[in-house]
Order: C-alpha cells, then structure tokens, then sequence
C-alpha cells in the first residue's frame, strides 16, 4: 500500500511531516506520544489480522492465555491484559460472523456439543439477573473467565479447518508445557525470581497457602500450583495419546520422555488434588485402547503408581503425592466435608444459587461478613452449585456429559489413524480436566478456562475432518 499510494516525493514529504510533528511530540512530552505511536503502528495490523486470519489469532491468543498471569504476577497490571483478552474475544466474534455471512456456512457450529454450550453460556448470563445475588459486580468479574471464555468454543470450532492448523496447534500447546515444565524445575533447584518471591510474601494467607511443611509449592507461570498441576497431568496425557499414532519410533520416544518430564514438574506443585487424574486418566485410556499391549503397559503403570503411594521416603513432593491417596486423614480434606455440610440448607433453599462471585475470593470483597462470602468452595462442582444452584449443577453436568459421551462416540468412528490418536488426546485432556474439577477449581483461570473448551471444540473438528477426508475417497472410488 505504501508504495502504491505514496510513491516518490508525495510520500517522502508526508512521512516527513509525520515525523517532525511526532520528534516534536517527544521533545515536549516526553516518551509518551512515541509509546502511543508504537503502539498504533503495532497494534492497527494485530487487529486486522485478528479478524480476518482468525488462524493467526488463535495462535496470539492461545499464547497470551499461557503468559498473562506471568506477565501480571511481574508487574504488568497497570496494563488491562485482561481487558485485551476480552477485546480480542471481541474481534474473533466479529470476524466468525463476517465469514458467516460470506460462506453462508453454519454447518461448522452444529451439533449436541454445540447446543448444550450455548445453554450454558445464557444461563451465565442469565445469573445477572439472579434474585438473591448480593453483587452485581461480582457477577461482573466472574462471569469472563466463567461464562464470556467459554465462547472461545465457537470461535475454535469454526476456524479449525485443517489437520496441519491442528498439527501447529498440538505442537505449540507441548512447546508451553515445555517452558512451563521447565520453569517450574528452575523454581525448584535455582529459587523463585525477586518479584516472584515479593508476590509470595505479599500477604500471610498465600504464604500460609503455598508455604507447606517447610517447602514452597511451585506455579511456573501460573496463577497458582493447582493450574500449573492441572495442566501438567493433561500435557502427559496428550504426550500419552499422540504415542499411539502413526509416527516414528524416535518421536514416540521424545513423546514418551516428555510425559515423565511433565509429571516430575506436575510434583512441585504440591497439589495433591491432581495426582489421582493420571491414573484416573490411565484407565479411561486403557479402556478406549483395549489390546495386549496397552493393558500391560497400563498395568504396568499403575504398579509404578502404587509403589510411589506405598514407599517409604523423606522427599516432601512424595510425601504430599502420597496423602492424596489417604484423604481421611488429611485435615484440609476434612475441613472441606465440614464447610460442605454446612451449605447445603442454602443449597436446598436456593435452585439459583447465591449468585456468580458470591463465594471464594469475590465473595470475601463484594459479599464480606456473610455465609457465601466467607465460604471457600475448594471444587469447581462445589462452587458451581453454591453460585449458580442446583440448577446449574445439572446444566453443567449434562454439559459434560454430552461432551465427553460425543467424545467417545466420535473416537470409535474416526478411521484416520492420525487423527483418531488427536482425538483420543483431546478426550483424554477434556476427561482429567473433569475429574480435577471435583477437588479443586480447574476451569476459573487462564490457560485451563481457554484450553479445555479448545479440546471440546477439537473433539467435533477432527471428526469432521475424517468424515470430509473418507467422504473425498469413497468419491475417487
């Protein structure tokens, strides 16, 4: 464009004028009109391509979901990240339905998945107007990691048209595990860095929180060590499920290595409500795989498993992975059991909940002083019911089952042996995200909220990708 429309001395005198208006800008105000500058030059294209490659923006935002708790915890939360999040879910928005209007083509947003989604996403939205909320405000800051992210599914179901987008997408979602796996291991030998160790001290409850029998608990990048465990035990699985495509030995090998790499890194965290997803996941895995082989490496593994329970040691990441197999006599586990049966008149009386935001950290800023404001849920189904009633206990449920029984429907059909091992990754990841839901809070924070509905959504992109690719043999035939 720019040679076309300002070539020679027309150009050269407007650029020129640009720039003296823009030195004189600096000269007199400081740096600030320069930073605006960049920030037009950078930002105008980022937009535009967001809109009209959406492949190019799901890639950016995938990227930022895994940073930006990072580049907060640094010192960027004078800069709206989130905000930006909610921007670029914005422009997505606004590109899929442009490229509706010019393909006409709704066939890609189809589908039970699809429908029980949506369901889902209204009744959030229909929370604002909850009768017995105390905050609307805290409807406000819960509902975009709760209800406005889950939208992303549409967004990655209709812009994911190709093996080699899926293929990009798999390897960079191993490439973060990589660098999170990996910082995780220097949080542990080499120390936390100096903003890192001023967040930990930063107040007595999350020293109490993460400071655990003389150890601190690692987060890599995240907002805390229950999301990086989380995250970890479903990086393995998909390192675990890619093995079983057809790829060289060599890569099976890097797969199978990086799996254990994962899970070591998954112990730092000290989260004791991740460490039974991975033989949870093993059995869900043995069971759609069923032959010879699988079954003794399945076995094999939860002997290894159960020896880790069982063994003596003083290491304390052991220690704590051991207590998550005893929770009867963990007095956490047993705090828990007593604030649960302390809710449940509330729950019984209130089919809607007490409103998004009512409990935990929202609740204790917009709600204080009172029972939903000082109740911490701990578990995601928990929170669900306490917050949105038992009505959205069973929305979100039947969500779940939808998505995983269309999960194992699709599975068996696919005949792809390439893809049919993508799509046993993303059930097995959709699967250990579910059963961590039940300790803890697995689907509230960044990259876990954008990630698990991007495994939902492949779950139905690879099917129709195999059905596209036998539908053009039978046609050759």
């Amino acid at each position: 464009m720019l040679v076309d429309k300002f070539p020679g001395w027309l150009g050269f005198g407007i650029f020129l004028i640009i720039s003296a208006i823009l030195a004189y800008a600096i000269a007199t105000s400081g740096l600030a009109p320069a930073l605006m500058a960049i920030a037009v030059l950078v930002g105008l294209p980022i937009v535009y391509f967001l809109v009209v490659s959406p492949e190019f923006g799901i890639m950016v935002y995938l990227t930022l979901a895994y940073t930006i708790m990072w580049f907060l915890r640094y010192g960027v939360g004078g800069f709206p990240l989130g905000t930006l999040m909610d921007g670029m879910l914005v422009l997505f928005t606004l590109g899929m339905f442009i490229q509706i209007k010019q393909r006409h083509d709704f066939n890609m947003l189809g589908g039970d998945i699809s429908i029980v989604i949506l369901i889902w996403v209204l009744y959030t939205l229909f929370q604002v107007a909850n009768p017995t909320a105390a905050s609307r405000l805290a409807w406000v800051y819960t509902v975009r990691t709760v209800g406005l992210v889950t939208l992303m599914y549409f967004i990655f179901a209709y812009n994911i048209r190709t093996k080699q987008l899926i293929k990009i997408i798999l390897k960079w979602w191993i490439f973060w595990s990589i660098v999170n796996a990996t910082y995780a291991f220097k949080q542990e030998y080499i120390g936390f860095a100096d903003f890192e160790q001023q967040w930990l001290n930063s107040t007595p409850e999350l020293a109490s929180l993460l400071f655990i029998a003389g150890h601190w608990r690692k987060f890599s990048m995240f907002s805390d060590p229950v999301t990086f465990a989380y995250n970890m035990a479903t990086a393995s699985m998909l390192c675990l499920a890619l093995i079983t495509g057809p790829i060289k030995t060599y890569r099976k090998i890097i797969l199978g290595v990086l799996a254990v790499y994962f899970l070591m890194a998954m112990l730092f965290s000290g989260t004791r409500g991740a460490f039974p997803l991975v033989p949870a996941a093993f059995v869900l895995f043995a069971i759609l795989k069923f032959n010879r082989q699988i079954l003794i490496f399945t076995i094999a593994a939860l002997g290894f498993i159960l020896v880790l329970i069982f063994m003596p040691t003083s290491n304390q990441n052991i220690l704590r992975f051991q207590t998550a197999f005893s929770p009867n006599e963990d007095a956490s586990y047993k705090l828990r059991k007593i604030n649960q049966a302390k809710i449940k008149p509330f729950v019984y009386t209130h089919p809607l909940g007490g409103g998004l935001g009512s409990t935990g950290e929202w609740g204790a800023k917009f709600n204080p002083g009172t029972l939903l404001g000082t109740f911490q849920p701990d578990s995601g189904y928990v929170r669900t019911t306490v917050e949105m009633g038992w009505i959205g206990l069973l929305i979100f449920s039947y969500m779940i089952w939808v998505i995983l029984k269309t999960g194992i429907n699709t599975y068996y059909k696919i005949r792809d042996p390439e893809l049919k091992s993508y799509s046993l990754a993303v059930l097995l990841m959709v699967f250990t995200w579910n059963i961590g839901n039940f300790p803890q809070q697995a689907l509230v924070q960044y990259p876990s909220n954008v990630l698990f509905f991007l495994a939902v959504a492949l779950i139905g992109v690879i099917y129709r990708l195999d059905q596209q690719q036998n539908t053009a043999l039978n046609g050759k035939i």
